[in-house]
């Protein structure tokens, strides 16, 4: 929210309040740049830190799913209608991210809108206004526009690129498995990516269970067991008597079999691959290197630091004492303009 600008309407408040005061700041993880904030606005704040043995709850049903990026939309889109989710957030790494997966949620009917540092104030509150509302069932976010929502009801969680930082795992899953009720996340990694998973299941304290990609019937599946429960919600708040005679028409024209495959069809989304969505592929993280010692030459780097000068002083004293690069070009120079070549001697059999 900092990053996002909320740092001079902080400033701008605190202006305004008597110096005489108490502040308190409170925050899930304390990074430097927070830090250097408290400092900055405090008077020898003090530090207090709640240590817990777990730092997500047992509320939230923890998956992941390995894929390649290109291939991670059309697994969402299918595990979204096997998990018919009510209150949906998707995380995405980049603005751009964020931007491609709304657009193309909505190109394959779903309710979805998404928030970045980028957008306007205004234009950022009113898709919250309406995520809060249930008008708009999918939020598509990036970490920075989605620090500090408070939104009840929030069922899943799906981090469709995972986080550089653990800690940011530990943010967005956050949003589910409040007050009690129970949540889900899932996280799309790729092949390369599996170092991050492993860094995060340690700082978590909790083991993520591999989801199996839903196939096409399945997907379609779940798009019909969800039309149901819509067209149930919907008989129930039919007037009747406002369209009785326009359904005894359609009763004379068609039958009711046709009538109700006709409003399942309309209610029910194609399959992932049958709308083509581009999302474009992001830089891959860099792999995370092994904190232990490599073994032979090239990485033991203290002994090549250590030794490098005794090596170059044994090179020095073979071309004729202790003389440095630029002395050595200045005689190669002075030969040159002397005499030219440099002589050699030819030995013979003779000799």
């Amino acid at each position: 929210m900092l990053d996002m600008g909320f740092l001079d309407d902080i400033e701008a408040i605190i202006a305004k309040v008597p110096a005489e005061r108490q502040t308190l700041l409170f925050s899930a993880t304390m990074p430097k740049a927070i830090l250097n904030i408290g400092e900055k606005f405090m008077t020898d704040p003090t530090t207090v830190k709640i240590k817990a043995k777990e730092l997500t709850t047992d509320l939230v049903d923890q998956y992941f799913v390995r894929a390649r990026d290109y291939e991670k939309f059309d697994i969402m889109t299918r595990i979204l209608d096997v998990q018919a989710p009510e209150l949906t957030i998707v995380f995405g790494r980049t603005k751009r991210r964020v931007d491609e997966l709304s657009k193309g949620l909505e190109a394959r009917g779903y309710n979805a809108a998404g928030i970045h540092g980028d957008l306007t104030q205004q234009r950022r509150m009113t898709i919250l206004k309406k995520f809060k509302a249930g008008q708009l069932d999918i939020l598509v976010a990036t970490d920075v526009a989605a620090r500090g929502l408070d939104i009840s009801g929030v069922t899943h969680v799906y981090n469709y690129d995972i986080p550089q930082d653990p800690e940011s795992y530990v943010h967005r899953i956050g949003r589910t498995g409040r007050a009690g009720h129970h949540g889900t996340s899932v996280t799309f990694v790729t092949p390369n990516e599996m170092d991050y998973l492993r860094v995060i299941e340690k700082l978590t304290k909790k083991r993520m269970e591999p989801l199996k990609p839903p196939t096409a019937k399945e997907a379609f599946a779940g798009q019909v067991a969800s039309a149901l429960a819509e067209i149930d919600d919907l008989v129930a708040k039919t007037d009747d008597d406002k369209y009785a005679d326009q359904a005894q028409v359609l009763l004379e024209k068609y039958d009711a079999q046709t009538l109700a495959m006709a409003l399942l069809n309309q209610m029910t989304k194609d399959d992932a691959s049958q709308v083509p969505v581009k999302i474009t592929p992001e830089r891959p993280l860099p792999r995370r290197r092994n904190s232990g010692k490599r073994n032979g030459y090239r990485g033991n780097n203290k002994w090549r630091k250590d030794n490098r000068g005794s090596r170059n002083d044994w090179r020095d004293k073979k071309r004729g004492g202790d003389r440095n690069k630029k002395d050595r070009s200045r005689d190669r120079f002075e030969r040159r303009q002397k005499g030219g070549k440099r002589n050699f001697t030819i030995r013979t059999k003779q000799d």
